[in-house]
C-alpha cells in the first residue's frame, strides 16, 4: 500500500521528499541481503563476505519458499529497504542471484559460478570494514540496453550512500565489473598506496602488478597499485522482469543452459558410450557365430558336432 500511496502522490503533484537546500539530493540506497534454505557453507561465507563489503544493507533469516518470491517486496518494505540481494540455491549445488528494485522492479535473475570467498583465496590484500568503493565498469556496459539495467542495478546495490550510517568515509578499494563471454565477472581490490623508492630498477617482471605514480597531500611521490582482496565470483545474466519479482520477460538470455542440462547431457554421454561397447560386442558375437566359429575365454576354437548348434539344427 505504501508504493501505491507514493505512486499516487507522484502523479497528483505532491512530493514526499524535500529536496535540501544546497540542491544536492541524497543517495538514500538500502539493501536487503538473504537466502533460501538449502545454501551450503560455501554459500554462506560468500554472504557474509558481500555483507561486510555493503555498510548500508540488512541481513533477514533464510526464506522458506522458492515460488512466492513477491514476499520479498513485503519484507522489504519492512525493512525499508528499496534493493533486494536474493540467493537461490537449487540441490545443493546451484546457485541464483535475484537482484531487484523493490516495489516496482525491475528483477534480474542470474547464475552465480567460479564463486570464491575471503578465507579461501588467502590474498594479502585488505580494506577498511565499511568503507566506501570506486565502481569500475566496462565499457560493453553502455553498448546494450539490457547492460545498462544491470549497470545501473549494480551501481544501486554496491554503490555505498556517502550518509549511510554504517559507513566509513574512506575510499579504499575497488569493485570491478567486467563483461567477456557474456558473462559479468566481479573482482575486489584494494587500492595499495607506498612512497616511491629513490633506486629504480631498470628490469621488470612482466607480472608485477601495474603501479601509477602520483603525489600525496604532502607532495611526495606515491605509487599506487591494486591488490586483490575477494571474493570473486562470475554472474550469467537469464532473465530481466519489469516489475519486482514477477511482470512480462523484457530480457532472455537465449544462450544460456542450465546446469541440470549440463550434467544430464554428461550423463547421456556417458551412457552412450557404454551402450555402443555393448552392441559392438552383440555384433561381433553374431558376426563369429555366422562364420561357424565359438569363444572360449577369448579364444577362438575350431567348429564341434557336439555344439548346440550342430545338434538340434
Amino acid at each position: 500500500m505504501a508504493s501505491v500511496y507514493k505512486s499516487l502522490s507522484k502523479t497528483s503533484g505532491y512530493k514526499e521528499e524535500e529536496v535540501p537546500a544546497n540542491g544536492v539530493k541524497k543517495n538514500k540506497q538500502r539493501v536487503l541481503i538473504l537466502s533460501s534454505r538449502g545454501i551450503t557453507y560455501r554459500h554462506r561465507h560468500l554472504l557474509n563476505d558481500l555483507a561486510s563489503l555493503l555498510p548500508h544493507s540488512k541481513k533477514d533469516a533464510k526464506l522458506d519458499t522458492k515460488s512466492k518470491l513477491y514476499q520479498l517486496n513485503e519484507l522489504a518494505e519492512l525493512y525499508n529497504c528499496n534493493n533486494v540481494f536474493f540467493f537461490e540455491a537449487r540441490k545443493g549445488k546451484d546457485l541464483y542471484l535475484w537482484m531487484s528494485k523493490a516495489p516496482n522492479g525491475p528483477t534480474v535473475k542470474m547464475h552465480m559460478q567460479n564463486l570464491h570467498t575471503m578465507e579461501e583465496l588467502h590474498f594479502t590484500g585488505n580494506c577498511l570494514k565499511g568503507s566506501r568503493p570506486i565502481l569500475s565498469f566496462d565499457a560493453s556496459f553502455d553498448s546494450a540496453s539490457h547492460l545498462r539495467v544491470l549497470k545501473e542495478l549494480f551501481l544501486h546495490i554496491f554503490g555505498v550512500p556517502k550518509g549511510a550510517r554504517r559507513a566509513k568515509p574512506f575510499i579504499d578499494h575497488i569493485m570491478a565489473f567486467t563483461l567477456a563471454d557474456g558473462k559479468i565477472w566481479i573482482r575486489n581490490y584494494q587500492i595499495s598506496e607506498t612512497e616511491a623508492s629513490k633506486i629504480t630498477n631498470i628490469s621488470s617482471e612482466p607480472s608485477d602488478p601495474p603501479k601509477v605514480k602520483g603525489k600525496s597531500d604532502k607532495g611526495k611521490e606515491t605509487e599506487v597499485s591494486l591488490v586483490e582482496i575477494g571474493p570473486r565470483f562470475v554472474l550469467t545474466p537469464i532473465v530481466i522482469q519489469e516489475g519486482s519479482f514477477g511482470g512480462p520477460i523484457i530480457y532472455e538470455n537465449k544462450e544460456f543452459v542450465s546446469p541440470n542440462q549440463v550434467r544430464s547431457d554428461v550423463r547421456l554421454k556417458k551412457a552412450g558410450k557404454y551402450n555402443a561397447r555393448a552392441e559392438s560386442g552383440i555384433e561381433r558375437l553374431a558376426k563369429r557365430g555366422e562364420l561357424g566359429l565359438r569363444t572360449s575365454g577369448g579364444r577362438t576354437l575350431p567348429k564341434d558336432a557336439l555344439d548346440t548348434g550342430e545338434l538340434f539344427a
